[in-house]
């Protein structure tokens, strides 16, 4: 094996995990107010939509962006039946980081999911990280493995 290869490798590997200093930037909307934050039938969202996050909430930092699908079965609380997206920014939640999962109550039920890179909240969530995978090809094709 090529040392100069194995270090390029590792070399790679640092570079895509460094932490960026910068505030996550993720798309912020509600489709209560905003059509477009539905997204189209390929989930394409306007450029427009994107926001960097503020770098705090009180003590804690946003680290992650979040869409919320949200449906209101019956009329609650003076809401109307109804279903919406929300996109925002969000706040490490380690019991959640990187998957979804589903609440629901008298009158309705949504469905949070996050992730942790830039813009990551603009439809599907693709949980294995790009970067990672081409890291990894890349190591397995330097026969490092």
């Amino acid at each position: 094996m090529n040392n100069v290869q194995y270090l390029l490798g590792l070399l790679c590997l640092c570079v895509v995990y460094i932490e960026k200093s910068s505030a996550i930037t993720c798309y912020e909307c509600n489709s209560a107010q905003d059509k477009r934050c539905i997204g189209d039938a390929n989930n394409q969202l306007s450029d427009d939509l994107r926001k960097p996050c503020p770098e705090k909430k009180g003590d804690k930092p946003y680290t992650l962006c979040r869409k919320i699908k949200q449906v209101i079965d019956f009329e609650v609380n003076g809401l109307q039946p109804d279903s919406r997206v929300i996109r925002t920014c969000g706040y490490e939640d380690s019991q959640y980081q990187n998957r979804c999962y589903q609440r629901s109550g008298f009158g309705g039920r949504q469905e949070v999911c996050a992730c942790q890179e830039d813009n990551c909240n603009s439809g599907s969530f693709i949980f294995a990280s790009t970067s990672l995978i081409v890291s990894l090809l890349v190591l397995l094709r330097i026969n490092i493995f």
